[in-house]
């Protein structure tokens, strides 16, 4: 295994520590945890987080206009409840706390014991959970992926303009429903706290349906143009989203070139004018990774003026673009 790492075991703490030298408003807490400096007054603290090797996701997202603290566990896995109730206890204002969390077994249960514990402390806190992968048949059980990303943006918006802890959750979960993604790969990832790859795929063959965690898809298929793709991952979009203007991120895996992403960009455009539908705005970059994945994810959110303006507003976060 060739990995730019000194030991395994301290990936996650390193990380963090360079992450915060490259932005001076962060400081690191407890080896696993990104806190912003300047700390809120009377407005509502958002906390998310989650396995590391989904970067810049989520400790990238700690900026004004997005999130308060991130607490990263370990590669492609949850962080511990003590470390979600520490994150939580760092940035905790008179306002309350709101949890941004993924769908997944360990996050959801960690995360909701700290907040249990949280409230024991006296602190007001309360959750969102993301759903906005459509390949899992089942709502209910649907993970959270990139959508998560839109999720911080118009919470984080909402925050800054002082919002309630529970006017912001009802505006989020109202939200959440419009919110659809799919993902594909062409090539796994390499974990490197392992030194194996997430599943094994031919030269010839692609996962539908990927995860984040290094996962293979719902099913695998010969490769196709990439116009195909675009299209076969829009069917399923189009499928459980009625939409006809949308705010679209195409989101890089983390080992995709920014060319073929721009490739993939073009022929997205072309399939959303080709159905008579509307960009009202389009964020392409890598925004919720799984480690070196080559490959991308298409998220669709059904567009209104208010999305608009909480996506458009200023943050400080600089993967955010």
């Amino acid at each position: 295994m060739k990995k730019l790492l000194k030991e395994k075991t301290s990936f996650v703490s390193d990380m963090l520590k360079g992450m915060a030298l490259t932005d001076e408003s962060h400081e690191v807490v407890a080896d696993s945890i990104i806190v912003r400096k300047e700390k809120k007054i009377g407005k509502v603290a958002l906390v998310s987080g989650g396995g590391s090797g989904h970067e810049p996701a989520h400790a990238g997202y700690v900026a004004e206009g997005m999130l308060d603290a991130a607490v990263c566990g370990e590669v492609f896995t949850s962080p511990t409840p003590d470390k979600v109730l520490e994150a939580i206890k760092s940035v905790a204002t008179d306002a309350g706390v709101l949890l941004i969390i993924k769908n997944y077994a360990g996050d959801v249960m960690n995360f909701e014991m700290a907040m249990e514990l949280a409230e024991m402390e006296g602190i007001k806190v309360d959750r969102v959970i993301v759903r906005d992968d459509v390949v899992i048949e089942n709502k209910e059980q649907r993970r959270g992926v990139a959508g998560t990303v839109i999720v911080h943006k118009v919470a984080g918006y909402y925050a800054e303009q002082g919002l309630s802890l529970e006017e912001i959750k009802s505006k989020v979960e109202a939200l959440l429903p419009n919110i659809a993604t799919i993902g594909m790969a062409i090539e796994p990832c390499m974990v490197p706290t392992t030194g194996r790859y997430g599943f094994d795929l031919a030269d010839d063959e692609m996962e539908i349906g990927i995860g984040i965690h290094g996962e293979k898809g719902i099913y695998r298929e010969k490769i196709e143009p990439i116009d195909k793709v675009i299209e076969r991952l829009m069917t399923e979009i189009e499928a459980n989203l009625e939409f006809d203007d949308a705010v679209v991120m195409l989101n890089g895996m983390g080992g995709t070139p920014l060319s073929e992403l721009s490739v993939a960009a073009h022929y997205l455009d072309e399939y959303f004018k080709s159905k008579n539908k509307s960009i009202t705005k389009f964020l392409v970059g890598d925004y919720m990774t799984a480690l070196d994945m080559q490959g991308f994810s298409i998220t669709v959110v059904k567009s209104d003026e208010a999305l608009i303006e909480a996506l458009s507003a200023n943050t400080k976060s600089k993967y955010f673009l």
